[in-house]
């Protein structure tokens, strides 16, 4: 089963990274951890992602389009990094999320959501 993994946005991550010791300590714990999902053939794709601030929506409303300019309100409801993994199942995914670093310098969150496949539109 194919996986996306959502490490959620917090207040912090929407300033941008700046270089502190702490946040290179945890890119190099996290460029570990990408190395361990790698070799154990689970992760597809993976990436940081820029703050809200330097993103756009467009919105759809029948045949307009809207385009809004970032920063979006509620940087818990945004994402901040992803991955894309293959495992076997839902308790693979929580195992391997469980050993993760914390991805960002206080409190947060992962979101792992299961991708449709061919057969469930069956």
């Amino acid at each position: 089963m194919r996986v996306m993994v959502l490490v959620k946005a917090t207040e912090d991550s929407e300033q941008g990274f700046r270089p502190t010791p702490e946040a290179l300590a945890m890119f190099e714990a996290m460029g570990k951890f990408n190395d361990e999902l790698v070799k154990a053939g689970i992760m597809i794709s993976g990436d940081g992602l820029t703050p809200s601030s330097r993103g756009k929506r467009v919105a759809f409303d029948g045949p307009d389009r809207t385009v809004i300019d970032g920063p979006f309100a509620h940087p818990n409801e945004l994402v901040a990094g992803f991955w894309l993994w293959q495992v076997k199942d839902m308790d693979e995914a929580v195992a391997w999320v469980k050993r993760c670093p914390n991805p960002m310098m206080g409190p947060s969150e992962i979101e792992i959501r299961p991708l449709y496949e061919l057969e469930d539109l069956q």
